[in-house]
């Protein structure tokens, strides 16, 4: 305990260091960083106490010394004390060629140096060419189905699109699909008789675990049938990861009338915006989501002739509204009940343009003034709601990136053509791609303050300036792992991601401490810089083997998990695998190479006495 004590305090205060700022960050990013960072601290505090407090009485109580082989006991163990020999034997021999090339790498300090600088580059490299994301698509059981119609298209034609929808997932999709339920008149991308929206619930995980079975396969699938609809265009998505910002995977897109050019110009941009992308090969599904103009009747009132009348402004909206809407007048009492009285003219007289001419309003004299004296109409084509975005008028256009691409890609794409666009048009994001955005943005920060967190806290720890450096010079061979394992399977840069990188900072920074504090342990002693860095590798290289294989087989099953909550699992395990492993593998030969050249380089003439001093009086370390 006392050579380990101070190493405990030191991982638990960089850990803790590494995800305290995760929980100061706003936004829905923020939340989910708050999550992880409360919980990883407060076990990793817990943890430490433990180790403390009641590690040594249980090894104080429980340890026993090793049993004579002649005890019956012992002997019924024997193939397991064998194969603990064996290990121990074999682990030994592992540990003394480790020791071998550590002290080799000693011997060729610079070129190794060159070695750690090209990973540093590779770091650099595959960091930026990974694609960014926010979250990973979860299969969540849920599917939607968005139908859009010409304009003018009739609620039964509408209905007749959705029964063919209906019948075509109960049917041909019945492995998958448990229900389904449909509704005519009403869609995320507004209200109207060309409208209509599905919501498909998908059997349990448990029976679809073949990847044809799964949320994204039968999308596809669904998208290729809906095609052959001729009088319809027919969308089959899932919903976002969190249903709170967005209806769909993938994008989020506004397209915006910055310059005041007009509605008629907004949607020749559209238009063309949705060209450029349906032949871009890092899109799809790329949609308007929004009603497309649609026949209508506009009534222009001569408001000279309407003072002249004699007519109120009021009273000729009031009169529009009253007759082709509805109006409140009054309450009455009837049974005991309170009831609502609503005027409204008759439906046979308030379905054709001509039916304005029936239309009188009062006027101030109180004689009553025909509609047509003041007002005539006539057919125009228009928006039928008017979309605004940031103050902008505004169309919203959804699509998802393809296969093998990320989201952060599509977005690109989409910047791209924008730029192509008229000048006057922009474009700005909302919803999940809004937060992805706004999470890259803070990536770097986040990475940044952590890593200097984890510096202030081993300087105070060690009392030293330099000794952190060497330990913080160990991060990129961390990192790099969590990056080429999640690149190896696919995985896009997003908050997962990153919160598994967080966690191999903290790994790679404990695997450090541990041969960094013997070191520093040693040299106190007395030994000299050389051999108190190798013997502080020796004895600390079974923990550190030990605690990162623990660490990897438990975050297996995240790596490997599949069905409900998997995109999340995955993204964090891979990363923290893939992370653990070059932290082990990679760090243990470069963190004394770290060590010897940080203490070398700014304490040069002591570093050089105190091995002088050391080589008189200290034994070398076995095998050297």
């Amino acid at each position: 305990m006392d050579e380990i004590t101070s190493a405990l305090i030191g991982i638990g205060l960089v850990l803790s260091a590494v995800f305290g700022p995760m929980a100061f960050f706003g936004g829905s990013t923020g939340v989910i960083y708050r999550q992880f960072s409360v919980t990883v601290i407060a076990a990793m505090l817990l943890s430490v106490l433990v180790a403390l407090i009641l590690t040594p009485v249980l090894c104080a109580s429980l340890l026993k010394a090793p049993s004579d082989d002649k005890n019956p006991l012992a002997r019924r163990f024997y193939l397991f004390n064998y194969f603990f020999y064996r290990f121990n034997h074999l682990f030994g021999l592992a540990r003394e060629r480790y020791l071998a090339a550590v002290e080799r790498i000693l011997g060729q300090r610079l070129r190794y140096l060159v070695v750690y600088v090209l990973i540093v580059a590779a770091l650099a490299f595959l960091f930026q060419r990974m694609p960014t994301a926010y979250l990973p698509d979860e299969d969540q059981g849920l599917m939607f189905v968005q139908a859009q119609l010409p304009s003018g298209s009739t609620v039964e034609q509408t209905e007749a699109v959705m029964a063919e929808v209906r019948d075509y997932l109960l049917n041909e999709e019945s492995d998958v699909v448990a229900t389904v339920m449909t509704l005519s008149g009403q869609s995320f991308a507004g209200n109207g008789q060309s409208m209509g929206l599905g919501w498909i619930r998908l059997k349990d995980w448990e029976l679809r675990e073949r990847p044809e079975l799964k949320v994204k396969a039968l999308a596809n699938r669904s998208m290729a049938r809906f095609a052959q609809i001729r009088n319809a265009r027919v969308f089959a998505y899932a919903p976002p990861a969190v249903s709170e910002l967005g209806t769909a995977v993938g994008f989020d897109f506004q397209l915006q009338d910055r310059g005041g050019l007009g509605h008629d110009k907004l949607m020749q941009a559209r238009n063309q915006l949705l060209g450029m992308a349906a032949q871009d090969d890092r899109l799809t599904r790329v949609r308007p989501n929004g009603m497309e103009d649609e026949a209508q009747y506009r009534i222009d009132v001569d408001w000279e002739k309407a003072g002249a009348l004699g007519v109120p402004i009021d009273s000729i909206h009031n009169t529009l509204s009253a007759a082709f809407g509805s109006a409140y007048v009054n309450d009455f009492i009837q049974g005991g009940r309170v009831k609502r009285v609503y005027v409204q003219a008759d439906a046979p007289h308030r379905m054709l343009p001509n039916d304005l001419e029936r239309l009188y309003v009062r006027n101030r004299a109180g004689d009553m003034t025909p509609f047509t004296a003041f007002a005539s109409g006539y057919w125009a084509y228009g928006s039928p709601k008017l979309e605004r975005f940031n103050a902008f008028p505004s169309m919203n256009i959804q699509g998802e990136a393809p296969p093998g691409r990320s989201t952060g890609e599509a977005m690109q794409a989409m910047e791209e053509i924008t730029a192509k666009l008229p000048e006057g048009i922009g474009f700005d994001w909302s919803g999940l791609s809004y937060q992805e955005r706004m999470a890259t943005s803070q990536t770097g920060l986040l990475y940044a303050f952590s890593m200097i967190v984890i510096f202030l806290c081993l300087a105070a720890l060690y009392e030293s300036w330099t000794v952190p450096i060497s330990i913080m010079m160990a991060l990129p061979l961390g990192v790099i792992g969590g990056v080429a394992a999640s690149m190896l399977r696919g995985f896009p840069n997003d908050v997962y991601f990153q919160i598994g990188l967080l966690t191999v900072l903290g790994l790679t920074t404990k695997n450090a401490i541990l041969i960094v504090q013997f070191a520093m342990g040693k040299i106190k002693e007395g030994m000299g810089l050389i051999e108190a860095t190798l013997e502080g590798a020796k004895l600390r290289l079974r923990p550190i083997v030990m605690t990162s294989l623990a660490f990897g087989f438990g975050v297996l099953p995240l790596a490997l998990a599949s069905g409900a909550g998997a995109g999340a699992q995955t993204a964090i395990g891979t990363g923290v695998l893939g992370g653990m492993i070059t932290s082990t593998f990679l760090a243990i030969f470069f963190i004394p190479l770290f060590y010897v050249v940080v203490v070398r380089l700014f304490q040069g003439k002591k570093a050089d006495r105190s091995g002088k001093n050391a080589s008189k009086t200290v034994m070398p370390v076995e095998g050297h």
